[in-house]
Order: C-alpha cells, then sequence, then structure tokens
C-alpha cells in the first residue's frame, strides 16, 4: 500500500495519467460549464490538478482572468509546467496551503477523498480560497452509491480513501456554512452510477 501522492507520481512516469483526461473529460466539461455559465470575468483553482490538463482548459477561456492548478505530486507540478508557460502552478499540501487572493471557484475532480479528513479540507477551502459569493464544486467517482467503486482502494494499493454516501458529502458542504447546494451525478450507465458531483456558494 503507497500514499495517493507516490502513485499519481508513478503515474506521470509511465504515462498514465493521460488517461485522466480522457476518462473525466465528460464530467469535468458538466462541472465547468454549470460553474462558469453565467460569469462574465472569473478567477479559478484547480485542486489536485494532477498534469493541469483542466487548468490548461480553463485557462483558454477568455472569461477566466487567473487559473491555478495545485497538487502535491512533484512529478505532475513539473509535466504541468512543461505543457503550460501561461498558467500558476504550485506543488504543496492542499491543506498547508493558500492562494494570495482568493478565488470566483475553486474546481475538483477525484482528489477529495484521499485525504484523512476531507471535511476539513472543505473547511479550508472555504476559508482561505473562495471569494464571498464563490463556489466549489466537486467531482468524485469514489463513493457509496457507485459500487464499482468499492474495490478501488485494494486494486490501487492505496492508503487513504475514504469512503462516504452523497448524502455525508452534502452534509460536510453543508456544515461548512455553503449555501444552495447541489448534487447530481453525470455519467451514470448500468451498474455505474457515474460521477457524483456537489456544489455550493459562499
Amino acid at each position: 500500500m503507497e500514499s495517493p501522492i507516490k502513485v499519481f507520481s508513478d503515474w506521470v512516469i509511465s504515462g498514465k495519467d493521460e488517461g485522466m483526461e480522457k476518462g473525466h473529460s465528460p464530467a469535468v466539461k458538466n462541472m465547468l460549464e454549470y460553474s462558469t455559465k453565467e460569469l462574465t470575468d472569473y478567477s479559478f483553482i484547480d485542486a489536485g490538478c494532477g498534469n493541469g490538463w483542466v487548468v490548461r482548459n480553463i485557462g483558454s477561456d477568455h472569461k477566466c482572468n487567473k487559473a491555478i492548478g495545485v497538487d502535491g505530486s512533484l512529478n505532475m507540478i513539473e509535466k504541468a509546467k512543461k505543457l503550460d508557460r501561461k498558467n500558476q502552478y504550485f506543488c504543496t499540501d492542499l491543506m498547508n496551503w493558500s492562494p494570495n487572493k482568493k478565488v470566483n471557484i475553486v474546481h475538483s475532480m477525484e482528489v477529495f477523498y484521499y485525504f484523512e479528513r476531507p471535511d476539513k479540507l472543505i473547511q479550508h477551502v472555504y476559508e482561505n480560497w473562495i471569494l464571498e459569493g464563490g463556489r466549489l464544486i466537486m467531482g468524485i467517482d469514489f463513493y457509496h452509491e457507485n459500487k464499482p467503486s468499492h474495490t478501488w482502494k485494494e486494486d490501487c494499493c492505496i492508503t487513504t480513501m475514504k469512503m462516504f454516501a452523497k448524502n455525508d458529502w452534502v452534509d460536510f458542504f453543508k456544515t461548512t456554512g455553503f449555501k444552495n447546494l447541489e448534487s447530481w451525478y453525470h455519467g451514470k450507465d448500468g451498474d455505474w452510477n457515474g460521477t457524483l458531483i456537489v456544489t455550493g456558494i459562499k
């Protein structure tokens, strides 16, 4: 069993990281369109940005005035910087980092359940990353209602993966203080329950 950072750092070496974009693009596209549809000018952070594919995507939107990627894997961040000279990237523990200026949108795909206390991370993001009136939007595939995901911790040999139900994740947002909470599934297909998306406004 290895830490999530070690596992994903190894993915960069093997090239497996490039499959993340292909697999997650439909859900991420849904999340980004939802988050930005009514905005004319916004700043953006991708929490757990991997090789920066989401940041590169959103950074090309003329409405986006700043796009930042944050990840704990040095290999991922080094690759992101090589692929993207325009946007900003930071290699750090999400729990110990805050931006110089708070932003309008914090996005995260397949990241929060790798933390021992995801509720504490949500609180940290709420207090230190997001402007008043800004949005946190999170997508995950590892959750109780998505039965095919239940073996992932053992399959991937990862030490920390926290399994919660949809209502638990919504409660984390609610307890933190987020308003206008919404949640839905994207990409349901047979036994696959789809990506769980949860979002709220500060």
